[in-house]
């Protein structure tokens, strides 16, 4: 049986679950529970992608509420566990960056009133920090738009990582 068939084959509450994990947004899990059973990875990827492809403010929020800082470890949970996974390559040891993101993160919070969002996944500290430094720049309906491609980036990492 193939990841994908064991992933159409799970009960409901179990699939939400594990869907939760990717993206909390409720909208976003009925939408890609609804499409099984998927034929294929790709059909399941693009509903997933076009599914959260727009959000409301709301929605966003909430999501955002699920993620730790960069830099920074949670209180537990799945979103922690797939955030310290995702941010391997910020080094906690490098004091610099860890200082650098502890600023930038309050100044990205004081513009934006809301957490930087990245995904960090494959990004070393200094790229993060640069990518940060630069959405400072942004205006706010930029800045929206950026935060829901990464979040979005970081829900179909997870889901692969997931299935």
């Amino acid at each position: 049986m193939t990841d994908l068939e064991a992933f159409n084959g799970l009960p409901e509450a179990e699939a939400r679950e594990r869907l939760a994990e990717c993206l909390d947004i409720p909208r976003w899990v009925d939408t890609v529970l609804e499409g099984r059973p998927y034929a294929d990875r790709a059909a399941l990827m693009k509903v997933a992608e076009v599914a959260a492809g727009t959000m409301t403010d709301e929605e966003l929020e909430s999501a955002l509420d699920h993620h730790p800082r960069i830099g920074e470890r949670g209180a537990g949970g799945h979103d922690e566990e797939h955030s310290a996974r995702e941010q391997a390559g910020v080094d906690p040891a490098d004091r610099d960056v860890a200082r650098r993101l502890a600023a930038g993160n309050l100044a990205y919070e004081q513009r934006f009133d809301r957490v930087f969002l990245i995904r960090a996944s494959g990004r070393s500290g200094p790229q993060i920090l640069a990518e940060l430094d630069r959405r400072l720049d942004n205006d706010p309906e930029t800045e929206r738009a950026e935060t829901m491609t990464q979040l979005r980036e970081i829900a179909l990492l997870r889901l692969e990582q997931v299935l």
